[in-house]
C-alpha cells in the first residue's frame, strides 16, 4: 500500500477525535519515528510504500492513538528545550509551558556573574525535563533532582545519561522534608496544582493516561506543595537566592500573596505563550548569615 494512502486513511480514521492538523502531526512523528522518512522525503517520493508488516504496527499504533494514549507515549519520547527524554506512564509529559520556565531561569543567569557555580534544586523532577535542561545549559552547575516517585526518578536517571548531563537524583517526598540539608543558589519546582474542580477542564489523554500523583492537589488547599517549598527555600536558598515556580493559573493571585506573607522578595508573575499567569520567581531575603 503507497504511504500518501495510507496517510489519508490514517488521517480521516483520526478526525473524529483530533483536528486533522494535529492528526497529520501524528503520521508524520510516526513516520519519522518508525521509518525515518520526513514529509520531504514522502513529498518527492509519492510512490514510497508500506510493507504489510508495517501496515500491521501502523494500525495498532492507530487504534491506541482512537483511544487517546498520548502519541509521546506511544512513541516513548519527546522533545523539550532541544533535547530527547523518554517518557511513559509514569512520568508527566514536558509541556511547553515548562520550556518557558526552564528559559527563562537560564536567561535570568546568562549574564549573572554573581554565582561561578550554581548549585540547583529541581522538586519533583518526573522526567527529570528541568533538572537535565538546566545542566545542559548552566555551565559549571551543580543540579540536584528529587521526586517522591522512584519510578519517575528511573526515568530521569536514563534521561540525564541520554543527555550525557550529571544530575544528583533523590528519592524524597517533599512534604516530610523539614530541611534540605544544604544551600541552593536556585530551587525550582513544577509540582502537583490541578484541582479536582479543574478535572474537567483536563483533556481525556491527559486524564486517562498521565500520572495522577504529578497533577492533582486537593480542592481544599491547593498550595500545600507550594506552601512547603517556600518554608524549605528560607531555609535553604543562598544569600538572595532564586526560588521559581510553574503555577496553577486560576491561583496566581494566591502565590504572589502566599510569597509577600513568607517576605520574599522581588516577586514577578510571568504568562506563558497562552496568555496565562504560569511562572513566578521570587528572592530569598537576604540573610547575613547564609553564605
Amino acid at each position: 500500500m503507497k504511504i500518501k494512502e495510507y496517510r489519508s486513511q490514517f488521517i480521516q480514521e483520526l478526525t473524529p477525535i483530533y483536528d486533522a492538523g494535529e492528526a497529520e502531526s501524528f503520521f508524520y512523528l510516526i513516520l519519522e519515528e518508525k521509518k525515518q522518512l520526513k514529509r520531504i522525503d514522502l513529498a518527492l517520493h509519492p510512490d514510497l510504500n508500506f510493507s504489510e508488516e508495517e501496515i500491521v504496527v501502523w494500525n495498532l499504533i492507530l487504534e491506541q492513538l482512537k483511544k487517546e494514549i498520548p502519541i509521546q507515549y506511544l512513541l516513548g519520547k519527546t522533545g523539550f528545550y532541544g533535547l530527547d527524554f523518554e517518557v511513559n506512564e509514569n512520568v508527566l509529559i514536558p509541556r511547553p509551558e515548562t520550556e518557558e520556565l526552564v528559559d527563562w531561569i537560564i536567561k535570568s543567569n546568562s549574564k549573572s556573574k554573581k554565582y561561578k557555580n550554581l548549585k540547583i534544586l529541581d522538586i519533583g523532577t518526573g522526567s527529570g525535563c528541568i533538572a537535565i535542561s538546566l545542566a545542559k545549559n548552566i555551565p559549571n552547575s551543580q543540579v540536584y533532582a528529587v521526586d517522591v516517585s522512584e519510578k519517575a526518578l528511573a526515568t530521569a536517571k536514563k534521561n540525564a545519561e541520554l543527555n550525557n548531563v550529571k544530575v544528583t537524583f533523590s528519592n524524597q517526598n517533599i512534604l516530610d522534608t523539614e530541611d534540605l540539608k544544604q544551600h541552593f543558589d536556585i530551587i525550582v519546582s513544577n509540582p502537583p496544582y490541578v484541582r479536582n474542580l479543574e478535572k474537567e477542564e483536563i483533556k481525556k489523554n491527559v486524564l486517562d493516561n498521565e500520572p495522577h500523583l504529578a497533577l492533582f492537589v486537593e480542592d481544599n488547599d491547593a498550595l500545600i506543595f507550594y506552601r512547603k517549598i517556600a518554608e524549605l527555600a528560607q531555609k535553604n536558598l543562598s544569600q538572595n537566592g532564586q526560588l521559581f515556580f510553574e503555577i496553577n493559573q486560576y491561583l496566581s493571585k494566591e502565590m504572589v500573596e502566599l510569597l509577600e506573607k513568607m517576605n520574599f522578595k522581588n516577586i514577578e508573575l510571568r504568562k506563558d505563550i497562552y496568555g496565562n499567569d504560569r511562572m513566578i520567581s521570587c528572592h530569598c531575603e537576604e540573610r547575613s548569615n547564609h553564605i
